[in-house]
């Protein structure tokens, strides 16, 4: 499959070799087609991998993963722009996290409690099926869940039920998912969205990205 990448921070750096790796054929976008971080992800890679800017890659295929700043997702998707997006997957792993004021971040007034960065980035493209997903871990964990031992949850929502199972098939049969909990529509992100806090409190407790969530009952 040919998927776009947007971002080219660690996420998007992990989840695009990943992708590679698997087999598929992955264009990541930045502001800039010339962006020195996407050019030198695509070294070594082969065929499978090369850079454009925003709207090439929401071009190059019919799923996209936005792993841009979550403050930042908005404008860079309509950099994008919504023809290229329209009636394709979008993955969103991002978080509308606030740096501002210095760590541990908060979360976005405006993109938080009662919305989210999915529910809005679903709102300013009504065309594109959006599919929250990822936003609760580290990116490592994100493409190698046996970095973390036993039983734990990866957590998906979105409006549109089929892309929603393709977007599971693709967390199980090729990123190695065994519990995957479906928490509805995009709404749900608000959820995922909002287990950033405590996500940041344990990451300085542990000392260490490789922790995650299970639901028990």
């Amino acid at each position: 499959m040919k998927i776009g990448i947007l971002g080219t921070g660690m996420v998007g750096n992990t989840i695009g070799t990943k992708l590679c790796l698997i087999g598929h054929e992955v264009k990541m976008g930045s502001r800039t087609a010339d962006n020195a971080k996407a050019i030198e992800w695509t070294k070594d890679k082969g065929h499978c991998a090369t850079n454009g800017t925003f709207a090439d890659a929401a071009a190059f295929g019919p799923l996209v993963f936005n792993c841009t700043s979550g403050g930042a997702s908005l404008e860079a998707l309509h950099l994008a722009g919504t023809d290229n997006l329209k009636g394709k997957i979008l993955i969103d792993v991002a978080n509308p996290l606030d740096f501002s004021k210095g760590m541990p971040p908060s979360l976005i007034p405006s993109l938080s409690n009662t919305t989210s960065l999915g529910e809005e980035i679903q709102k300013a493209f009504p065309d594109t099926k959006v599919i929250k997903t990822f936003n609760t871990m580290n990116c490592l964990l994100m493409v190698n869940p046996s970095l973390v031992p036993g039983d734990h949850d990866v957590f998906v929502c979105g409006n549109d039920a089929h892309a929603k199972e393709a977007v599971k098939a693709m967390l199980s049969e090729e990123f190695g998912w065994k519990s995957i909990v479906d928490l509805g529509d995009i709404s749900g992100a608000r959820g995922t969205e909002q287990l950033l806090p405590i996500w940041i409190r344990l990451r300085g407790i542990n000392k260490s990205p490789n922790y995650n969530f299970k639901i028990i009952k």
